[in-house]
């Protein structure tokens, strides 16, 4: 093998796909690029980019239309059994029997791949010493946290010992811990066995730590290169502004993503970043910059992307989403209230004696590692769960007498947005309209509002299921947001969303705040934290630290880290946490 030549060379390469009843879709459109062995290779973009096609092809388990595919110096197309024989490949959502056990996981796949039993009692130490897994061999893959997982199905792929590991969205809806730990895990075998990996990835930091990155859109390439090239794209257009005492960042960041010079805009640190698409004196945004401190900054490999996808993205000028129907109440008028809320099943203690309280108009961020009580805590909130214990009012009414009437003011984004894939975009609407209780001219007025917000008309036909990501964001929203609901839940409602998607949402659930509607939501974004008025960090079930994102950026504060981002403070409290309870 001459180790400097690529690992994967794709030249040319076109896809599309024939769906039923539907026009036909180009996934990809003469994509070329390589992949260098020893490397890590990222590749990102948008929904619908052609990132999992890719993905499928490299792994021999789709057909190429037309172009031509190498993998490991060899023709795709004449041997994809020796391609398959030689690489290793985990999909999205990690490619687990969730009703096997661990062992049985690994065991399944070391059967499928042909490992011997010398093969695998030399393997598998080194694996359930990489992953921690050892002492879970006997747990069901279904009762793993999202986490544990993601570092079975990398088990599972490194079964044998592959020449090149393919890793589709492998961090999606894992918390920032565990991507940590997938990350370490990657990095050792490209440093220590010279493992060649390419990925796709909706975080642009884990692309920043590739060596060489293929930007795409829409099944084409738009750039290529080292993230440090990418980066310079952005030099001279980047700069930091910070809010006046009577604004928040979000607040400034909402002004400055609508002026037309921008072309993104992100809360970091209590301050904003943004990117100007002019170099010079920035005139065109000088009113909304009018007073602020206002200083450059060096670019970094997310104002390079989006750069990129502006010059081929046409800008999309958001409606102005309202409420039709006033939210009542005043402003810090307390809309959620918790006291001591308990919730077991059986002798397990999924939510362990937590208290909180939400603010009318607030934006309320429930952070945690994955199996920390939040999506139950969600669920008690909204009434679908009955505490076992604790005070719980929401909306004014007691969730444990009243639920009916409570959940009548809310709307729910559940996690993977809970719509029903057989029906179409329409049939969706019309559904959970129903089942809100709308009827007649208010049903038909409230779609067509939905509608119109989140720019759904062209799609009104199609199935959910065929619909991308964002899309199915935007509908999952409007469907929670029929009934004009005063308290809003949002589980997880941008995981695997890509930056474009994560703007747009947040910019929606902005105006929805200003407008007084109280908004409670989980996220393992940590920079989307930043969005928030009030946050509270959980793990086993307890809420650890909570405070504004100032608050808990400043309780991690340390010599060596003297100015922590939202993550660094989420590990350092989780990780205390951990160690003081280890201690005891």
């Amino acid at each position: 093998m001459n180790a400097r030549a690529p690992a994967l060379v794709a030249q040319q390469l076109h896809k599309r796909f024939q769906r039923k009843d539907e026009s036909p879709v180009q996934a990809l459109h003469g994509v070329s690029f390589e992949a260098r062995y020893g490397e890590l290779t990222a590749l990102v973009g948008p929904d619908g980019a052609g990132k999992t096609t890719l993905m499928r092809l490299a792994a021999a388990l789709l057909h190429v239309d037309a172009g031509s595919l190498s993998v490991l110096g060899i023709d795709i197309a004449s041997d994809p059994q020796q391609v398959q024989d030689r690489i290793s490949y985990m999909p999205q959502r990690f490619g687990l029997y969730e009703d096997l056990t661990v062992q049985e996981n690994l065991d399944l796949y070391a059967d499928l791949h042909g490992v011997s039993a010398d093969g695998r009692a030399q393997r598998y130490p080194a694996l359930f010493d990489m992953t921690a897994l050892g002492p879970f061999r006997s747990r069901l893959a279904g009762q793993l946290s999202g986490g544990m997982k993601q570092k079975l199905g990398l088990a599972c792929t490194l079964v044998r010992s592959p020449e090149l590991l393919l890793l589709d969205e492998p961090t999606v809806g894992v918390d920032p811990i565990s991507r940590r730990e997938l990350w370490d895990i990657v990095r050792q075998l490209v440093a220590e066995q010279g493992l060649t990996v390419v990925l796709s990835t909706a975080y642009l930091d884990e692309a920043e730590r590739c060596s060489h990155v293929i930007l795409l859109h829409q099944g084409k390439v738009l750039s290529q290169g080292s993230p440090q090239q990418v980066a310079a794209m952005a030099a001279g257009h980047c700069f930091v502004a910070v809010p006046s005492a009577q604004q928040s960042a979000r607040a400034l960041q909402a002004r400055l993503l609508d002026e037309p010079d921008v072309v993104d805009a992100v809360p970091d640190g209590g301050r904003v970043r943004f990117v100007r698409a002019a170099v010079g004196k920035p005139a065109v945004i000088e009113h909304a910059l009018e007073g602020l401190a206002v200083d450059p900054v060096l670019p970094r490999f997310e104002d390079g992307f989006m750069m990129l996808l502006r010059t081929a993205v046409e800008r999309e000028r958001l409606p102005p989403i309202s409420v039709t129907r006033p939210v009542a109440g005043h402003a810090g008028h307390a809309v959620v209230q918790v006291q001591r809320l308990l919730k077991k099943f059986g002798a397990f203690t999924a939510v362990d004696h937590i208290s909180f309280e939400v603010r009318r108009g607030e934006i309320f961020g429930l952070l945690g590692p994955n199996g920390a009580g939040k999506t139950t805590t969600f669920r008690m909130l909204c009434g679908l769960l009955v505490p076992t214990a604790g005070q719980l009012r929401v909306a004014g009414a007691d969730v444990r007498s009243a639920s009916a009437s409570a959940r009548a003011r809310l709307g729910y984004v559940a996690q993977k947005f809970a719509l029903y894939g057989p029906l179409s975009v329409l049939e969706n609407l019309e559904f959970f309209a129903s089942a809100y209780g709308l009827r007649g001219e208010r049903k038909r007025a409230r779609i067509a509002w939905a509608t119109q917000q989140f720019e759904l008309g062209e799609h009104l036909r199609t199935t959910s299921s065929q619909l991308p990501g964002g899309y199915k964001q935007r509908l999952a929203m409007a469907a929670a947001l029929l009934h004009e609901p005063e308290i809003l839940f949002l589980d997880e409602p941008t995981s695997g969303a890509d930056p474009l998607a994560r703007r747009s949402f947040w910019r929606r659930i902005t105006a929805l705040a200003d407008q007084g509607v109280t908004i409670i939501v989980t996220t393992h974004f940590m920079q989307e934290a930043e969005y928030c008025d009030h946050i509270a960090i959980m793990d086993s079930g307890q809420v650890l630290s909570q405070g504004s994102p100032a608050e808990v950026r400043q309780r991690a504060r340390t010599q060596a880290r003297p100015e922590p981002s939202m993550e660094d403070a989420f590990i350092a409290v989780v990780e205390q946490a951990r160690a003081a309870q280890a201690a005891a």
